[in-house]
């Protein structure tokens, strides 16, 4: 029998290299051998920007043309916005009935965030209940895996304790989720942190290739190289790092590495290097995206048909929560 996969993204606007690398790649190749569940996550974006949510179906439809450029093909995976399918709010009120205060404040991601964004006012209950949320968003499917990065194992944990606290409760009805994990090479943003929207050190897949030079060319490399003649150290800077996640050339790689060390290649000329790669990979990406951005149609049919398809399987499962739960049905 053929496994499920739920994953989903956060519409914070276009996606960036890191995303294609750390996490579509990997969605294209399971989606050939699992069924697999990729969800548009707009509620989980309105918990940070609730404030001002006017750009969040306009995020959904960017987030949906990289998915599609990347190569999620909707005939080979279910693709689909997380508000489409109401059963998602519904599991969300179901599971926190019994989630404990103490397993969401101890979320690692809870903490880090409200210390780390401070433009944004965090304190509030959909914000501290982020993890049950996201619990909902799995288990709605029965996933069976669920791809990861490895610092991202301890928020899938929380999932599968809720799974397993439910099922105390009310039978044995929600399964828990395998971790799958995932490689995630490093992809650092023009600032040498990692790639964000939210640092504004990213290069974006929609980014023309004079965009993206216009981002790589003032890059940071190594600090000890700061004239053409200081040989460097490739393993302190930013370029060698995005080198090795799109330049598929190992001889070039070899030079690129020694020349660098020997002060044989400048910095301008290995970033130049780097361009030409970058441009080769995204070349029929961004071909595609193209074609999917003139067909606004095409897209409502995808994800029309994507949260029916989600439908069919989530209602299933809420069918049998809501006979665990003892609550009167309609009929």
């Amino acid at each position: 029998m053929v496994q499920r996969v739920f994953s989903g993204m956060r519409p914070t606007g276009k996606l960036h290299l890191g995303h294609l690398a750390g996490a579509l790649t990997n969605w294209v190749k399971l989606q050939e051998g699992y069924q697999c569940f990729y969800s548009i996550v707009d509620w989980h974006a309105l918990m940070s920007d609730y404030a001002d949510s006017s750009m969040i179906a306009e995020n959904c439809r960017e987030v949906l043309l990289d998915w599609l450029a990347s190569g999620l093909d909707p005939e080979k995976c279910v693709i689909f916005v997380q508000s489409h399918v109401p059963q998602h709010a519904e599991l969300h009120l179901a599971l926190s009935m019994i989630s404990p205060l103490g397993w969401l404040q101890r979320c690692p991601t809870y903490k880090e965030q409200i210390l780390n964004i401070q433009n944004k006012d965090l304190s509030t209950y959909a914000f501290l209940g982020y993890p049950v949320l996201m619990a909902a968003d799995i288990l709605l499917y029965k996933a069976e895996i669920v791809p990861v990065g490895e610092d991202q194992s301890a928020h899938l944990e929380i999932t599968r304790e809720m799974a397993r606290r439910f099922n105390s409760f009310f039978g044995n009805i929600l399964p828990e989720p395998q971790i799958m994990l995932t490689p995630t090479p490093k992809v650092p943003g023009t600032d040498g942190r990692k790639m964000s929207k939210s640092y504004g050190n990213s290069i974006n897949i929609a980014d023309t290739p004079s965009e993206m030079w216009n981002k790589i060319r003032p890059m940071i490399t190594d600090p000890a190289r700061e004239r053409r003649t200081d040989p460097g150290d490739p393993e302190k800077c930013p370029v060698w790092d995005i080198h090795k996640v799109f330049n598929n050339n190992e001889e070039e790689k070899v030079e690129i590495f020694s020349g660098c060390r020997t002060a044989g290649i400048g910095c301008v000329d290995c970033k130049k290097k780097l361009q030409a790669h970058i441009e080769r990979v995204m070349g029929p990406i961004q071909e595609k995206r193209s074609f999917y951005e003139k067909s606004p149609d095409l897209l409502t049919d995808i994800l029309r048909h994507g949260a029916r398809k989600a439908e069919e399987t989530a209602s299933l499962t809420m069918e049998e929560v809501i006979r665990a739960l003892g609550f009167f049905r309609r009929g």
